[in-house]
């Protein structure tokens, strides 16, 4: 339970009384008030539309400093994490338990999610229900809430063991159900889990191997998409984090709180800005057509964006970008694609907007979602496949954030108010004076 030792008095013109609210400090960041006895003392509630000022919870998660350019994971700046924090699946222990596991934690963590990797074979199934064209966040919304039919040992949300169980294999299963979206869009075969691979390793042979021969793991690729799935693997209250809170404040099973999660993501203003990036750089077609594009962006009734640029949370550098675009040049280099077209666009792109007063006045500096589709591109992922990925990777930071939601004892269902605009109450006439 939070405690407060200041108080807010809130004023009133319209003559009720002032009324004194608890002030709370979090670790960093600003002060909250609680207006949880607002509506009944004064009869009013609050008006703040997309919650652009409103604490829905309080979390030791994930903390996010727009104005500074800071995102911290249980403290640890996301840049250390990236760089010096070992691999996703450290991450993921870390936003689990909210510490860094030393070796034989982490051995037992690895060994745990490897044996759970495997889906049942009935799900198969599932995947001959959809179309072959079918977009892979609609396959990955139908199967990750039907994980529900097949786990019924672990649905039990008021027992810690049941909610551990089931975040393991949400964490262990996202890399198998997104591989077979992808083979099943392609029409080859499913592809088994390897228990001697790397989480990321394992993924990558998932997607990209077949029966005719064998793959071979390329550290500098597992390497770069462990990074994007450090960098994606939460983001602190976003509108798919709040929406896997407000459906697990029902007490909804948490393979359906995910699933409702993937769904949200799936929206083109959320989880789909990398793709949206790199259809504008496809669309841009060169690095000859950019100036005309650029003015094409400052015109205001042109309707053209500058996808990739800015962030709602951020105003300043996206600190996730800079390490997304070292990842960039490493896998260029490794594949041979520094000539690539796209890519060279993209940097001309960001050269000259980064020295453009107009972008730059606005601090619309490139974002993680600008490199992270080049980069994907370049791994051989389809595009229509980034959002599933995203969805990979921020299942941990989900899970994690529903457990803290569970465990809360200030937590109630989700209720939001509203403020009603329509018709007053009224009758009905009869139908001779309608």
């Amino acid at each position: 339970m939070i405690t407060s030792d200041t108080k807010a008095t809130l004023s009133f013109s319209d003559g009720s009384p002032a009324l004194e609210l608890p002030v709370y400090k979090g670790t960093i960041g600003p002060d909250v008030i609680d207006i949880r006895k607002l509506y009944g003392a004064t009869g009013k509630f609050t008006y703040d539309p997309g919650f652009m000022s409103t604490a829905a919870c309080n979390s030791s998660i994930t903390y996010i400093d727009g104005d500074k350019g800071e995102l911290l994971y249980r403290g640890y700046p996301i840049e250390q994490l990236a760089v010096n924090g070992g691999d996703f699946l450290e991450t993921c222990y870390l936003l689990l338990n909210g510490e860094l596991p030393n070796a034989e934690q982490k051995a037992k963590f690895v060994n745990t999610v490897t044996r759970h990797t495997m889906v049942h074979e009935q799900m198969q199934f599932f995947f001959r229900g959809f179309r072959r064209d079918a977009h892979p966040m609609s396959v990955l919304v139908g199967t990750v809430g039907a994980l529900s039919s097949f786990y019924h040992d672990s649905l039990d949300i008021n027992d810690p063991h049941h909610r551990e169980v089931s975040a393991i294999r949400l964490i262990a299963k996202m890399p198998t159900l997104v591989a077979m979206a992808y083979k099943y869009s392609i029409g080859q075969p499913f592809v088994y889990p390897r228990n001697d691979l790397s989480y990321t390793a394992n993924f990558m042979h998932m997607m990209f191997s077949t029966p005719c021969e064998e793959y071979k793991v390329n550290e500098v690729l597992v390497r770069a998409l462990d990074r994007i799935l450090i960098l994606h693997a939460d983001h602190e209250q976003n509108a798919s984090t709040s929406t896997v809170r407000l459906a697990g404040s029902s007490g909804a099973n948490p393979f359906a709180c995910i699933a409702a999660g993937i769904a949200c993501l799936w929206g083109p203003a959320h989880g789909g800005a990398n793709e949206a990036a790199l259809d504008m750089l496809e669309s841009i077609g060169s690095v000859d057509n950019i100036p005309a594009f650029i003015e094409q962006v400052k015109d205001k009734n042109s309707g053209v964006k500058l996808m990739g640029f800015g962030h709602r949370v951020y105003k300043n550098y996206d600190p996730r970008a800079k390490l997304m675009r070292e990842t960039c040049y490493e896998v260029l280099n490794e594949l041979g694609l520094q000539d690539d077209p796209l890519f060279k666009l993209a940097m001309e792109l960001e050269r000259i907007a980064l020295s453009d007063e107009y972008f730059v006045s606005r601090k619309l500096y490139p974002n993680v979602d600008f490199y992270s589709g080049i980069v994907q591109r370049a791994l051989g992922i389809p595009t229509a496949l980034f959002t599933g990925i995203f969805a990979l990777a921020r299942t941990v930071g989900w899970i994690a954030q529903w457990k803290e939601m569970i465990s809360d004892p200030e937590q109630k269902i989700g209720r939001p108010r509203q403020l009603f605009i329509g018709a007053p109450k009224r009758d009905v006439p009869p139908m001779d004076k309608r």
